[in-house]
């Protein structure tokens, strides 16, 4: 039997994911302040299970009780596989520093970084007294490797998010654990995130246009596209741990 809990999939790619992973027959907890309509309607046709999760992810207590809760059940258990997949992020506030706002910036940080940092706390806590084997996703940016006009708070979450694999792959290897984090980079994808970007000033974003150009041009991958290279590096006998995989060389 395995898991997947998956945060942020009421839409975009942790919608795309969850679909992905439901029709292989996997166990699904989708984690998110909404539910999406059209999985649960796909659920009722699929052979495996699946749960949906309220929660803000912006609210760290509420994070630590909803997922203490979902990690309990799912060790309770008696499982292979359990992948964890921190997809939720927040791209707001798109603003220079001397501009921000600072419940949005919160809010960013809160999302982005403190969230996945608390669940991947809990889970590999609980994972101690279980015999499955953990993979841990934490879902990135290229933002996160090079500074961008505009996106201060955005580019730090993620360069913090990328650390943060990065060191608890560390100390995995470091104890020979079997389980396994990495970090995913999808790139640029058709999804509301990149409508929030193209419709911010250019003051606030410089790179605006090329972004409305990505659109107009038919840059944009689907999600649905992107959740298959995903799913693919999860369900890889061959992970490495610790490693930024980067959707270019995916695919």
């Amino acid at each position: 039997m395995a898991y997947a809990i998956i945060t942020g999939a009421s839409k975009g790619l942790g919608a795309a994911t969850a679909k992905q992973l439901l029709s292989e027959g996997l166990n699904i907890i989708t984690v998110s302040r909404s539910e999406n309509e059209d999985l649960k309607k796909l659920a009722e046709g699929n052979s495996g299970n699946y749960t949906h999760y309220t929660c803000d992810l912006g609210n760290s207590s509420e994070v630590q009780t909803v997922f203490s809760d979902i990690a309990g059940t799912v060790f309770g258990q008696e499982q292979e596989s359990v992948y964890l997949i921190n997809n939720a992020g927040m791209v707001d506030p798109i603003e220079t520093v001397g501009n921000l706002d600072g419940e949005k910036t919160a809010a960013n940080v809160n999302v982005n970084l403190l969230a996945p940092m608390i669940i991947c706390d809990i889970f590999l806590e609980k994972v101690q007294d279980a015999n499955a084997k953990l993979v841990i996703a934490n879902v990135t940016s290229g933002a996160g490797s090079r500074p961008i006009h505009g996106w201060s708070v955005y580019c730090s979450t993620k360069a913090g998010i990328n650390m943060f694999t990065q060191t608890v792959a560390l100390e995995l290897e470091n104890r020979n654990s079997r389980h396994k984090v990495f970090a995913f980079s999808p790139g640029i994808m058709d999804t509301e995130m990149q409508s929030t970007i193209r419709s911010s000033s250019k003051s606030a974003f410089n790179d605006i246009e090329t972004f409305r150009k990505y659109k107009e041009e038919g840059m944009l991958r689907d999600a649905e596209t992107v959740a298959g290279a995903l799913v693919k590096v999860l369900k890889s006998d061959t992970i490495e741990n610790g490693k930024i995989y980067q959707i270019n060389a995916l695919l």
